[in-house]
């Protein structure tokens, strides 16, 4: 590989070019972004290594140059960056950036990024799928991606978006956002989709262990390092290796155990319990929370090294009641798991009666919910069903007060696109009751439903409402 590292820190530029030399690439180096333009005028590179700041042309900036000259578009771009600086790297990414790599960080933290350049190129030479390309045939990467993550309102468009930008890269990921919301799903779909889909992904629930075991849970044993250990056993990282560590509810890790952790991700390596081998941990770690880790920070219960680590992409989950609109899409696609190839059907008004419950269990509420429903209805899902026969449901808020539209059809059979036709009726529905009940004021309405007003208009013209 041909390769321009951009530096104006001289000795960084100098070891790392270096080093990468020493892995048998052709290395060129440039002091800024101006001097790296001069040279990107003259000459060919596969691969540009470039500092963020910089003075005359920053890194943004060059990356924009790249990007928009047809004879530079295929250039992979990584840039070095601070923590300071990561929200620029991120949007650095949406315009085109390969990687970034936050600093300080070691020379060799960069090989496996060109080694995976590499591999891409090869990959394209023969016409073979990359690791973000669908796995069912004629299916679009982001047919596959919608039809793992459920929904199309705004909010989900934006976790969709950083999904596909931590697909792309090796960066650590903080998933935020209450229990049940789906951290879950949202982090098994950024592995599959990674180059490292065909490693282990590895949940690791910081909540269910005690703190005298989270870090034998996570680093392992060492026969007889503790009563009970009657033989030596792998922890998670090394269960992991070379794919995705999944750390659920990291705020639940006690502080005394967060500096091994740190250590973990800083320099990727650790011991055993009772070991003193080191051993090198090859992992990517995404980390979720239902917290705010900054209050925790506050309080001396979390650290703010550590926080920092694991916070460089972060993706907001949000909440069920902050997307209203992807409910009958999402029910849709929950009761046919339930359901498992049986026959079912449910009413127009008891999808949009779902649609105005505030779901403090989020996601995981609704599938319960909906399973409920399915045993105790026979097949049948009604309004009535939802609202005497399961359990729990005398706690529905609706965000309006909806006027139900009754329909011809009555109740619409989950088959031959008949569910369609009830999620777009409930959604039509959904929408007029919140104009009635809000005297006609599309803002306001957008905002009872949780919408963007640009969104609700969208929704308007698509129904042929005004």
């Amino acid at each position: 590989m041909r390769i321009l590292v951009v530096d104006d820190e001289k000795i960084k530029r100098v070891t790392l070019a270096d080093d990468l030399a020493g892995e048998g690439h052709e290395v060129v180096t440039a002091a800024d972004g101006q001097q790296a333009a001069d040279l990107l005028d003259r000459e060919v590179f596969d691969v540009v290594i470039t500092d963020l700041k910089m003075p005359r042309i920053d890194g943004m900036e060059l990356l924009k140059r790249l990007k928009a000259n047809p004879e530079h578009e295929d250039v992979a771009v990584i840039l070095m960056t601070a923590y300071g600086s990561i929200p620029v790297a991120v949007e650095a990414m949406k315009l085109g950036a390969f990687d970034f790599v936050t600093k300080p960080f070691r020379n060799e933290d960069v090989f496996p990024l060109i080694r995976r350049i590499e591999a891409q190129r090869g990959e394209d030479d023969i016409g073979t799928p990359t690791a973000i390309e669908p796995t069912e045939p004629g299916a679009s990467p982001v047919d596959e991606l919608d039809r793992q993550v459920i929904g199309s309102s705004e909010a989900m468009k934006q976790v969709k978006r950083m999904i596909k930008i931590s697909a792309r890269t090796d960066a650590n990921v903080l998933l935020c956002g209450e229990t049940g919301a789906g951290k879950d799903l949202i982090a098994s779909v950024i592995h599959r989709h990674s180059h490292r889909q065909k490693a282990p992904f590895v949940k690791t629930g910081c909540t269910l262990f005690p703190a005298t075991l989270i870090e034998s849970e996570l680093y392992g044993h060492q026969e007889g390092s503790f009563t009970g250990a009657d033989q030596s056993r792998k922890g998670r990282f090394e269960q992991a290796e070379g794919g995705t560590i999944y750390l659920d509810d990291v705020d639940d890790i006690p502080l005394e155990h967060q500096a091994k952790l740190l250590r973990a991700i800083e320099e990727k390596i650790f011991e055993r319990v009772g070991g003193n081998k080191l051993i090198h941990a090859d992992v990517r770690i995404i980390a979720s929370t239902k917290l705010n880790l900054l209050d925790k920070i506050a309080d001396g219960t979390f650290r703010q090294d550590l926080y920092y680590r694991l916070d460089v992409l972060r993706i907001r989950v949000p909440a069920l009641r902050e997307r209203r609109e992807d409910i009958p899409a999402l029910a849709g696609h929950l009761l046919q798991r339930i359901a498992r190839g049986q026959d079912y059907r449910i009413d127009d008004d008891a999808i949009l009666l779902l649609t105005q419950h505030h779901w403090p269990g989020n996601v995981r509420e609704l599938y319960n919910t909906l399973e409920r429903a399915l045993l105790v209805s026979g097949g049948h899902i009604t309004r009535e069903v939802l609202q005497s026969e399961v359990g729990g449901l005398t706690s529905f808020q609706p965000a309006v007060n909806p006027t139900i539209v009754e329909t011809a059809a009555g109740s619409v059979a989950a088959d031959a696109g008949g569910f369609k036709a009830a999620m777009e009726f409930a959604e039509k529905q959904l929408l007029v009751s919140a104009l009635e009940a809000c005297g006609g004021n599309k803002t306001a309405a957008a905002n009872s439903l949780g919408m963007k007003a640009s969104t609700f208009r969208d929704k308007l013209a698509k129904y042929g409402l005004k």
